[in-house]
């Protein structure tokens, strides 16, 4: 059996307002294998993105309040000192954020910023560095990478400041690589371009990767296991292939129903989940999803009070739901797997 290089045990994120406390991540347990990509989805406000942030380590020096357990290797990242976290960011883990244009600072040139990134954690002259820079823009996909290292961040196309912060994120090697909306804003022509990179580059590096993603097609294309988040919890945990073909939970449900599709008729109208996410101050009680969910009429208990645990379902595929597993699976069968 392989060892698991991230586990992630029970990661509670809060941060005190003056209107309450948000619960921006409740109860999340999740881990993950070397050469293996985890997909997290959810809509805005689920707890995707602290989640990510949380492993980094960046929310300290913040209000966040955070509990729990994230193992990185032998390491627990909320124990180590900053000192240590600062060595191991770069060098062990390392993010590509959403906008390129704001993570990249615009007062240096993209090759300053990437020499910089090494040096921390490599003791290189400034020439090698720029060296192994071009070397990296060049794997990366950037045309005329000794031009383009001496340009500004605004000086390129948002394709290539994506690929020049995926640059960033792997010049030192890192083990583990989070990659947060990273095909955002993006035209699908360079979408693929930068899943296939991502592809490439992990095969060569045997990374570790979470993809943190709106868009279904992006995880079906690139991530072996799936995890949904609703309410700052994990709703649903599956191997790829079982959260397309055999969803369990009737958030996921309402996502996959939701997403445009080209075989679809077309008169055929999408459905989406009704109703919006929750306020992560005011958690509905029970099972948060209960007031956008169209099916708890099947419930084996009041959803509206007491909060579901997140269960085996099938081998390998958790869900956290009230409606018994053998009616989910009859729902599913006669209404959602037609629309699909």
């Amino acid at each position: 059996m392989t060892a698991k290089f991230l586990r992630v045990n029970d990661l509670r994120v809060q941060f005190p307002t003056d209107d309450g406390v948000v619960k921006a991540v409740d109860g999340l347990t999740f881990d993950l294998e070397k050469g293996k990509t985890l997909g997290i989805v959810g809509e805005s406000g689920s707890g995707k993105s602290v989640t990510s942030l949380a492993i980094m380590g960046l929310h300290r020096g913040s209000s966040a309040k955070l509990t729990g357990e994230i193992w990185l290797d032998d390491q627990d990242l909320l124990k180590v000192s900053h000192e240590e976290l600062r060595r191991l960011r770069g060098r062990k883990m390392a993010m590509i954020f959403q906008d390129p244009l704001s993570a990249m600072h615009p007062y240096y040139t993209v090759g300053t910023q990437l020499v910089e990134a090494l040096r921390v954690h490599e003791k290189v002259s400034k020439k090698a560095a720029r060296t192994t820079v071009i070397d990296m823009l060049g794997r990366v996909g950037i045309p005329n990478p000794g031009r383009r290292v001496d340009q500004y961040p605004h000086e390129f196309s948002g394709g290539m400041r994506q690929r020049a912060m995926i640059a960033m994120a792997l010049i030192n090697n890192p083990e583990l690589l989070i990659a947060d909306e990273p095909t955002t804003a993006l035209d699908v022509t360079v979408q693929a371009q930068i899943l296939d990179l991502m592809r490439d580059l992990q095969a060569e590096f045997g990374s570790a990767i979470i993809m943190i993603t709106h868009d279904l097609g992006v995880v079906a294309e690139i991530a072996d296991d799936v995890l949904v988040m609703y309410g700052g919890k994990c709703v649903e945990y599956a191997e790829v292939d079982d959260a397309f073909h055999q969803p369990d939970h009737p958030y996921t449900w309402g996502l996959l129903t939701s997403m445009p599709r080209l075989d679809r008729v077309k008169s055929e109208r999408l459905i989406p989940v009704a109703g919006n996410p929750p306020s992560l101050i005011n958690i509905p009680p029970g099972c948060a999803f209960h007031p956008r969910c169209a099916f708890r009429e099947f419930a084996s208990c009041a959803c509206d009070e007491v909060v579901p645990e997140l269960a085996e379902s099938y081998p390998k595929h958790d869900s956290r739901c009230h409606i018994p597993v053998a009616t989910r699976a009859e729902v599913f069968a006669e209404r959602i797997a037609p629309r699909l």
